[in-house]
């Protein structure tokens, strides 16, 4: 999760952090190989008026020296699979305008974007 989230300071704070969001239904689905985690998918199911029902991607993250063995889209396609058991009908996540490489994945997933993501500090 680092590796997606480089603001976190360790493990406590990712435990900690994990928790109160498990408060508001986060969900988190790992790939494992041999007892270690290689790749992330951290979610949601969520409702708003544009949507009706669906489920939120908050996190997807798979170790870069794994990345071509297809576990980011193994990852999305069971997070897909769970929303449509929730009764979901779409699957939402942001990505940051500049990661080229998360967009093209996503549209090679399927995913179109449909709009833009605002927000500020209120630091």
């Amino acid at each position: 999760m680092v590796a997606l989230r480089p603001g976190l300071q360790d493990a406590e704070e990712l435990r900690t952090r994990v928790r109160r969001q498990q408060a508001q239904g986060y969900r988190l689905l790992a790939a494992w190989r041999a007892g270690e985690a290689l790749g992330l998918a951290g979610y949601r199911e969520l409702e708003n008026l544009i949507y009706g029902r669906f489920v939120y991607v908050d996190d997807l993250v798979v170790r870069e020296d794994v990345r071509r063995e297809q576990l980011g889209e193994r990852l999305l396609a069971a997070v897909a699979a769970e929303a449509r058991r929730l009764g979901c009908a779409r699957l939402v996540l942001d990505t940051g305008l500049g990661n080229a490489l998360a967009q093209r994945f996503y549209f090679r997933q399927g995913m179109l974007a449909n709009g833009m993501h605002f927000g500020r500090s209120l630091a």
